[in-house]
Formats: C-alpha cells, sequence, structure tokens
C-alpha cells in the first residue's frame, strides 16, 4: 500500500513530497517506501539503481538525513561517484573498485544530508564517470526510460532514469564536461551545471586539482534544482578559492520572471555542427524565447574552439591519468589490470601518465584565453542558447562512445566524443553555468534537451529563464506525455 497514487507520486517533485511531510500527511519513511517500490517497478527494464539502502528506506535518520532541512527528509539517489557516504560502498562503475567503503562523508554529503534529502539508493555510472553511458553488460546496461533501445547517455545515467521514470523525485549527479546536463537533455528532465565556486569536492580534491568538475543534481522541476543550489552550495574549510553565494536565494529569484534578455543562438561551434533536425529544434525553441520578449539572434562568441578542444582533451586525458594513477598507488600497483578496469581507460592513462608540465601549462593558457573570449562575449549577450547534443541519442550497443571500444586513439576518441556533445563541455572549461531544459524533441520522439548559458556566477538568471518558460508551459514539461517506462504505466 502506497502513500499516493503513482500518478499523484510522479506528479510531486520533491518540494512538493516535503509538503506532504510539514502538513503530516506522509511520513519520510512512507515516501521512501514508496520510492523503494517504484525503484522495483521500472528497475529492471531500466537499471538505474546500484544499490538500494534499505535501512534507510525503513528508517529515514541510518544516512542522516535531517527532517528539519529543506527537503524535509524525501528520497534521493547518490551517484556512484563524486561524494562518500560513510559506510557505504562506492564502485564507480568500475570492478577495480568493487568493495571500495568510504569511512568518512564528502563535505557534499553531509550538505545534502542537512538539507534534508534521505539517501536511498547508489546509481549507475560508466566506469569512473569517463564515457558517455553506463553499458558494461558484465555490470548494468541503463537504458533511456523513453525507448529502452536507446541510452540515456551519462556520466549521471541511473540518477537520470530514475527521476525520469518517476521512481525518485530527484538524484544527485556530477558534471565534468556535461555529465548532469546531457542525460537530463535526452531523459527529459532538468540539469543544472553551475558555476565554479557553487558545490565543494572537499575533502578529496579541490577547484585547483579538479577544475572541470562541478556537482549537483537531476530534477523534474525548476524549484528542486534551485532548492537544491540553495541549501546545498558553499565551501569547505581550506577550499583552495573563495566560495560565493547569491544575495538572494533561487528560490526566491525564481518567483519573478527576468528582465527582457539578449540571447544569442548558435548550433555552429568551430567544427562541429547540429544535425538539421535539432537545428531546426533549436530555431523553434529560439522563437519561443523571443515570444516571452527576449531579443533573440544568431550570434556566436569569437573563440578558437579548436584549440579550447584541444585543451579540453589534454585536460581529461591527464586528469583521468592521474585519477587511475592514485587508485593504483593505494593498492602498491604498477600499471592498470585490463581485466578490471576498461581498455579505454587504459589507454587514457597510458596517454596522461608522463604528461609533462608544459603539456598542463599549454592547456592552462588555452583553458584561460577561451574563459577570456566567453566572458567578452557575455559582455554584451546576456545569454547563449544551443541544443544540448549535435547528434541523435545513440542506441545501445554503440561503441564509438564508451570506454569499451577498440579505439586504439585516446585523442581521436574524445575528438570523436565533442563532436557529439559539443556544446556543454566549455562551460566546464570556463567555470561557467549551463542548464538543461527539456524543450525539444528528435526526430524519433525521444527528448532532445536546450542549453543555455551565461556568465561566472550568473546561474540565477538561468534559473530565473528557466523558471519563466516552466510557468509557460503550465508547469508541464512535457505536455502530459510519459516516457515508455515509468511508474504509473507500470504494472
Amino acid at each position: 500500500m502506497t502513500v499516493l497514487s503513482w500518478d499523484e507520486w510522479s506528479a510531486r517533485d520533491g518540494l512538493g513530497l516535503a509538503e506532504l511531510v510539514r502538513a503530516g500527511d506522509a511520513t519520510p519513511e512512507e515516501l521512501a517506501a514508496q520510492a523503494a517500490e517504484g525503484c522495483a517497478r521500472v528497475d529492471p527494464e531500466i537499471r538505474g539503481v546500484v544499490e538500494l539502502f534499505e535501512d534507510a528506506v525503513a528508517d529515514a535518520s541510518v544516512n542522516g538525513a535531517d527532517p528539519a532541512g529543506l527537503f524535509a527528509g524525501i528520497p534521493f539517489g547518490l551517484k556512484d561517484l563524486g561524494p562518500t557516504l560513510a559506510g557505504r560502498l562506492q564502485e564507480q562503475g568500475s570492478f577495480y573498485m568493487e568493495e571500495n567503503r568510504p569511512v568518512a562523508d564528502a563535505f557534499l554529503t553531509s550538505k545534502m544530508k542537512a538539507a534534508g534529502l534521505n539517501i536511498i539508493a547508489r546509481t549507475t555510472t560508466p566506469e569512473f564517470g569517463c564515457c558517455s553511458s553506463a553499458e558494461n553488460p558484465a555490470l548494468y546496461v541503463t537504458r533511456n526510460p523513453w525507448n529502452t533501445d536507446y541510452t540515456s547517455c551519462g556520466s549521471s545515467a541511473g540518477s537520470a532514469v530514475l527521476t525520469a521514470a518517476g521512481a525518485l523525485p530527484m538524484a544527485h549527479g556530477t558534471d565534468g564536461g556535461g555529465s548532469i546536463r546531457i542525460p537530463a537533455g535526452v531523459c527529459g528532465l532538468v540539469g543544472l551545471k553551475a558555476s565554479r565556486g557553487t558545490f565543494s569536492v572537499a575533502p578529496y580534491a579541490s577547484d585547483l586539482a579538479a577544475p572541470v568538475s562541478t556537482q549537483g543534481c537531476l530534477t523534474r522541476s525548476v524549484r528542486d534544482t534551485a532548492a537544491f543550489a540553495d541549501a546545498c552550495r558553499g565551501g569547505a574549510p581550506g577550499e583552495y578559492m573563495p566560495y560565493w553565494s547569491p544575495e538572494i536565494p533561487f528560490l526566491t529569484q525564481i518567483e519573478r520572471d527576468p528582465e527582457p534578455l539578449k540571447i544569442a543562438v548558435s548550433h555552429e561551434w568551430g567544427p562541429y555542427k547540429a544535425t538539421p533536425h535539432i537545428a531546426a529544434e533549436l530555431e523553434r525553441v529560439a522563437r519561443m524565447f523571443e515570444a516571452l520578449g527576449h531579443h533573440v539572434e544568431w550570434q556566436a562568441p569569437k573563440v578558437d574552439l579548436e584549440r579550447a578542444y584541444a585543451a579540453q582533451t589534454t585536460c581529461y586525458i591527464t586528469q583521468f591519468a592521474q585519477t587511475v594513477n592514485n587508485l593504483l598507488r593505494a593498492r602498491g600497483i604498477a600499471s592498470p589490470p585490463p581485466d578490471l578496469i576498461e581498455p579505454m581507460n587504459i589507454r587514457i592513462w597510458e596517454a596522461g601518465k608522463d604528461a609533462s608540465f608544459t603539456e598542463r601549462s599549454d592547456m592552462q593558457l588555452a583553458f584561460n584565453d577561451t574563459s577570456r573570449a566567453f566572458g567578452a562575449f557575455f559582455e554584451e549577450w546576456d545569454v547563449i542558447l544551443t541544443p544540448i547534443t549535435a547528434r541523435e541519442t545513440p542506441r545501445i550497443g554503440t561503441m564509438e562512445y564508451l570506454t569499451r571500444t577498440d579505439e586504439p586513439s585516446p585523442h581521436a576518441w574524445f575528438e570523436n566524443l565533442w563532436g557529439f556533445f559539443a556544446y556543454t563541455p566549455l562551460n566546464n572549461l570556463c567555470g561557467t553555468p549551463g542548464i538543461s531544459l527539456p524543450m525539444a524533441r528528435h526526430a524519433n520522439g525521444l527528448p532532445l534537451g536546450m542549453h543555455l548559458q551565461t556568465r561566472q556566477g550568473g546561474d540565477g538568471l538561468l534559473l530565473q529563464l528557466a523558471a519563466q518558460v516552466e510557468r509557460s508551459l503550465g508547469g508541464d514539461w512535457h505536455g502530459g506525455a510519459k516516457p515508455a517506462v515509468h511508474v504509473g504505466a507500470a504494472g
């Protein structure tokens, strides 16, 4: 017996469920039990759950959720990568990390607990979050709930599919090049990559050591995204750089529309451009923003994007190589075991393990020039609108995007990835915010996110604009449509 009908359950966002708890109409445990049942209904078809924490379902205090927090103990999924949860496994989508059990919470985990998020599950990710789909058949294959022949993309794969299928109201994600925004875009969700200096990666990393990666969540409503940012933002003691907070909370900002904005629109991004159908959807969405009172024009920053993407490739190869190096060093192993680590991740390690300071310095010079060029563009334009991807969502088993591929060159592999998700990685390079909104469709009917980005620290503006769009749609991003795999349709 569930506390809500499945239609009522999936119609409520996280804050909507929290309102039930505060009104005394549901307990955190009742909501967790319904979320667990929802996962059981949909997960056999979409495989988003790595592990369900049954003790946290039975008792919301087990993992430390504060019932007085903004989210009042609602159920929440934690990606199996990034912030650790004391005493719980974190295996990072890798056989190498099997039975890895951290002994302490990450700083962000403590913020999520204080926000009243009851972590009841860990969710799927590709190995180390390195590729665009969680597809290792020996572990799990995470599928898009709108059509299970297609990928959910990644790397926040499980969080995306469980939220889209209505099992969870929202879930955690990480984003080092689009890993929140891309799965949000292909699964019909809202996904914010926040400005650098918003969410802490303490204590195991810093914004110096990991300059492109950030944290966040995947949701079905703009207000849940705003609320998560309000409640979970902030730096830990000893941060490398200052952390900032808006003068007005995001939840307050989104109550009003932004002033008319200058929105630049483009799908031609250096050497990459969208398919004709995606370009046509971009044009249609641009007209929607125009109808909301904004000035819309086809413009793009004057940036050496080929140099920027080459630097991004250097960053990824050297960063992932050191990630693997640190894991090997911890066990006293000289090289990655090929039976435990996927082949492209081994090739990335080989390509990046001996990178020189000069290579990293050249990368940083390109990062700086790119960031300055985008900064200059945002002096004239408020927002850039692009699609979330340049190509169609891949079918399950499309090997060219996976770290199980036999592609011999990591550089060629990354270049092919950039051609697919061309529009999101440079926000990570520059530290600027970007948000994916479910505003369009591929020709086959799958969701196609539209991507908005702005200057560093402009997260509130993006959320305001997103909330304006959401209101214009009557709060229903999909016009009543639901994924084929959904708690309301199961059983």
